[in-house]
């Protein structure tokens, strides 16, 4: 039988490495493949490039993000519940309770925008100038949810570096609270 140590762990790196998969995959959308896409010469095929793409790594970003609601939801239940923190870890828990909220609201909302944007076109093939700048010959409703696409992304980003720095702030707090008093806490 695994432990509740074992669960704890395995909860909080799958957490962790959803974290890290949100982050990484919109920097290198970001400032690898999107921009890179300017080498493809017809602004269909970019299209058509950058919906593929991101089509096939909407399955990481969907594991990834569950992996950060399971495992923050499973620890909020238990070892991050408001009986086992300190004062300050309460108020850092509450902060991670909102960014993963935001995580979760923008990537869900990144998700239904990339997808309608992709459908827009027959194979994703917008015309896009790179991966995020649609080109001239785009309509007006693909240039305004390339937009709110671009939107949407910026702010899961940003909400995933900040769960990312709360997250840290967290494991620090934690840290630094003595040993005899963390384990006083979970016996009271």
């Amino acid at each position: 039988m695994i432990s509740n140590d074992s669960i704890s762990a395995i909860g909080r790196a799958a957490h962790d490495v959803g974290v890290g998969a949100l982050i990484g995959g919109n920097l290198f959308a970001r400032v690898g493949m999107h921009p890179a896409l300017r080498q493809v010469s017809d602004a269909r095929e970019r299209g058509s490039a950058t919906n593929t793409a991101w089509r096939r790594y909407g399955a990481v970003n969907a594991l990834a993000l569950a992996a950060v609601l399971v495992g923050w939801g499973g620890a909020r239940l238990d070892e991050a519940s408001a009986r086992m923190l300190s004062r300050r870890e309460r108020k850092l828990a509450l902060a991670k309770d909102g960014a993963v909220v935001a995580v979760a609201i923008t990537g869900l909302a990144a998700s239904a925008a990339g997808m309608r944007f992709a459908r827009m076109e027959p194979q994703g093939r917008v015309p896009l100038a790179d991966g995020s700048t649609p080109a001239a010959e785009a309509s007006t409703a693909e240039r305004r949810s390339k937009r709110f696409l671009n939107a949407v992304g910026a702010a899961n980003l940003v909400s995933a570096i900040v769960l990312a720095g709360v997250n840290a702030a967290l494991s620090q707090a934690g840290f630094r609270r003595p040993p005899v008093r963390r384990l006083l806490r979970r016996r009271y």
